[in-house]
């Protein structure tokens, strides 16, 4: 019996290791998102395609705080590249941008010249923010479910590309959040799905809170 009962502890002790083992596995790099990230991005040409972009994006690529339009400015090269590829080819659901994406409208190499203008825009800290009520709560549940991919400051990691959270508006985040449990935003990972479909619409707000409120990530 007391063989039993410690196989058991191991095994639930083990249990979110191989959760967080799933959330971290890089995806696969082939096709149109390996052709874009290889692409040679120009700053120039990224600036000047990127108009097209501002007026919900705005120019400063600071986005709205009514959570329809991310804050881009300062987010990975890597991380808008992946988004708009999977938007182009329906891995993440997103209609009112498919159309803007779509060959000819966007090719692959202003993709790669879009998101590195965006990523080399300052990032300031007058995002949209939640209510502050619960931020012990909002600090718990990132630093338990969502540090170990976004970092513990927020800045994301590109080369995996998991997006920078820090600064981001609290309402996109919320919404995303939502999408991302309810399984509508498609290209989530499939570990990350069930980590956040358990949680209240009390500990979405929190933790999007939380993640609003992170500063943004000096260069």
């Amino acid at each position: 019996m007391p063989r039993l009962l410690t196989t058991l502890t191991l095994m639930f002790a083990l249990a979110p290791l191989a959760v967080l083992a799933q959330v971290t596995a890089a995806p696969a790099i082939d096709g149109e998102l390996k052709t874009a990230l290889e692409a040679q991005p120009d700053l120039v040409r990224g600036k000047t395609a990127y108009e097209v972009c501002e007026g919900c994006h705005r120019k400063d690529g600071s986005g709205r705080a009514n959570g329809i339009y991310p804050r881009l400015a300062g987010q990975h090269a890597r991380v808008v590249v992946k988004q708009l590829v999977d938007i182009r080819s329906g891995r993440r659901h997103n209609p009112d941008m498919a159309p803007l994406v779509a060959e000819p409208v966007l090719s692959l190499q202003a993709m790669a010249d879009i998101a590195a203008y965006l990523q080399g825009l300052p990032v300031a800290a007058n995002n949209g923010k939640g209510s502050g009520s619960e931020p012990a709560l909002g600090k718990q549940l990132y630093e338990r479910d969502c540090a170990v991919c976004h970092g513990a400051a927020g800045q994301g990691d590109a080369a995996a590309f998991y997006p920078m959270v820090a600064a981001q508006h609290y309402r996109y985040l919320l919404r995303e959040l939502v999408n991302i449990g309810d399984g509508s935003r498609k290209n989530s990972q499939a570990a990350m799905v069930r980590v956040i479909k358990p949680y209240s619409q009390a500990e979405l707000e929190a933790v999007a809170d939380h993640m609003s409120r992170l500063p943004p990530p000096s260069r």
